[in-house]
């Protein structure tokens, strides 16, 4: 079976398999795979694109694959105050690292140099486990 292109998430309706990708296996472009149910599939894209968690994988007849963003290792990272946290965003971002941003808080995947740097900083960084889904950046597009 082949994905020939991204729908997002609210674009799509059934599908009949899901598959679960960590943030590097979802800037995709080619990609072959096997479903969480078992079946073999080859994502093949004219670009790599960012696929989200809760898009779908549109096949060559015409159904669909959920894609499930999987769990992993992350720093949650907080700041006393929100002027330190837009602090904070700015040294990631110099160091050119992938940051999920949310409304009190920036996730990034787990990097005890990173750590150390932004507790040196003033802020936190908690180790936890979750979906990664960083900023696809001004250059990146989405399915």
């Amino acid at each position: 079976m082949r994905a020939v292109r991204i729908l997002p998430a609210d674009q799509w309706h059934t599908a009949i398999h899901s598959v679960t990708l960590d943030y590097d296996r979802r800037y995709r472009r080619r990609l072959r795979f096997v479903t969480d149910q078992g079946t073999e599939i080859l994502l093949d894209l004219p670009e790599a694109v960012h696929i989200r968690g809760g898009d779908a994988l549109a096949l060559e007849d015409g159904s669909y694959v959920e894609v499930r963003a999987a769990d992993e290792a992350l720093l949650e990272i907080t700041a006393p105050t929100a002027d330190a946290l837009i602090r904070l965003a700015w040294h990631l971002g110099n160091r050119h690292l992938a940051v999920q941003f949310l409304p009190s808080c920036l996730r990034i995947l787990e990097d005890h140099v990173i750590a150390d740097m932004v507790r040196k900083l003033g802020g936190s960084a908690a180790q936890m486990t979750a979906p990664f889904d960083p900023e696809g950046g001004a250059y990146h597009s989405h399915g």
